[in-house]
């Protein structure tokens, strides 16, 4: 009996041995998409809903077969606090962890940072390569001067929707002084310039009553803000504000009952369509983006209205990252293979068809996507509301994606 339970203990811990050596067998089967985004602090409540984004597309992935033959994806999030540091450490954690593709969007002076570190380590790193694939910091500088091949954007950049921001602005004849606010880092200092440069060339009548930046997720009350944008007379505010930084001064602009339109980029985002409801100008504000929730295409619309089912109503925000995770899919496909060179190489240039039937493009000399972009207004009216305002957003101007290209000075370095 005695040797009878030795030889049972023996057969128990060498099969636990065998089992913790399969483990990581598994967990390398997987192909590894690092999202590494703000998870606490003023930016949580957009890199959450971006994991939800990510995670639903992967799913989607995975129920299909996955890739290469039935491999799967496997979504792993870190929490970079939306410090560029604590993302370089992340960053490094997920390529450890085995990851072949780092996903980032909130915070341009993050993905600035990211893309010199993601560059730097495959050079150093041959048989670790990764790609960035950056679904949302919109800095032009990304694919221009600070361009590099191991970097893809999904999104517009800040010039390109300024460009087509502006142009809307210029049809409307009662706009007469404007005020800029925004977050004082890479990409609202974008905002600052460009809106300033392009609104003078195209309305050289308008006047800027006012124009301040002020810090990246640190401010709690947009009261002082708000009372310095209504004393100016301003008719109308440009931001490049997301996240809390935009949802309060919204906010602070509804309990001081500033009567000006908004010219946005992110007044979509988390909270964004609350505070706007809470203003009460209705189809006063505006943003522009790739989609929004009232625009006309069945696959989106099923997409949106699954994702609401699934996370208790709240809306899909990004095309664009179902066109990264579609055209990464069919990149590796067509390169047969995960390898970080090869499947850059199979996004140069291609041309996809997304899910409202549009085609996009990635431009080969700066990793740059073009597609469709739409101004819109929020108020009500509309098929699909958002954050159960009964407000939602309406088309109120398109740009094709032709009409969006633009210059670049990127000066590319290809792997050999």
């Amino acid at each position: 009996m005695i040797r009878m339970i030795a030889r049972r203990t023996v057969f128990g811990v060498a099969l636990a041995g065998l089992t913790a050596l399969a483990m990581p067998v598994r967990a390398q089967d997987t192909i590894k998409i690092a999202y590494i985004d703000p998870l606490s602090g003023g930016g949580a409540t957009v890199g959450e809903h971006g994991v939800h984004h990510f995670q639903f597309l992967v799913d989607k992935v995975n129920a299909a077969g996955g890739v290469l033959g039935g491999k799967k994806l496997e979504l792993i999030t870190y929490d970079n606090k939306s410090s560029p540091q604590e993302t370089l450490l992340q960053a490094q954690k997920a390529i450890d962890s085995g990851a072949k593709f780092i996903t980032q969007g909130n915070g341009s002076n993050v993905a600035l940072a990211l893309t010199d570190f993601v560059a730097k380590h495959n050079e150093r790193n041959p048989d670790k390569q990764v790609l960035f694939l950056n679904y949302a910091a919109v800095d032009p500088a990304l694919t221009n001067a600070k361009c590099n091949y191991w970097h893809f954007r999904w999104d517009a950049d800040a010039d390109i929707k300024m460009q087509a921001l502006t142009s809307f602005m210029k049809t409307r004849p009662e706009i007469k002084k404007v005020y800029v606010i925004g977050q004082d880092y890479s990409f609202g200092q974008a905002v600052r310039v460009s809106a300033r440069s392009m609104l003078k060339e195209k309305r050289p009548d308008i006047e800027f009553v006012g124009d301040e930046l002020h810090p990246v997720l640190k401010v709690t009350d947009f009261s002082p803000y708000i009372a310095k944008i209504k004393a100016s007379g301003a008719d109308s505010v440009i931001t490049g504000n997301w996240a809390q930084d935009l949802a309060l001064l919204l906010k602070a602009a509804a309990d001081a009952g500033l009567q000006a339109n908004w010219y946005t980029y992110y007044a979509g985002g988390a909270g964004g369509p609350t505070s706007v409801r809470q203003t009460g100008l209705e189809h006063r504000v505006f943003q522009i983006s790739e989609w929004h929730s009232n625009v006309e295409g069945a696959e989106m619309q099923n997409l949106n209205a699954d994702f609401r089912k699934k996370y208790s109503g709240s809306g899909w925000w990004y095309l664009r990252a179902k066109n990264e995770m579609d055209m990464l899919v069919k990149a590796i496909e067509q390169a047969k293979s995960v390898d970080a060179a090869k499947v850059a190489a199979a996004l140069e240039d291609m041309r996809f068809k997304d899910a409202i039937g549009a085609e996009v493009w990635m431009r080969k000399d700066d990793h740059q996507l073009f597609q469709d972009l739409y101004i819109s207004s929020f108020g009500p009216g509309v098929a699909v509301d958002e954050e159960g305002t009964g407000w939602g957003w309406k088309t109120v101007a398109k740009v094709d994606a032709k009409d969006t290209i633009t210059k670049t000075v990127c000066k590319m370095d290809r792997p050999s």
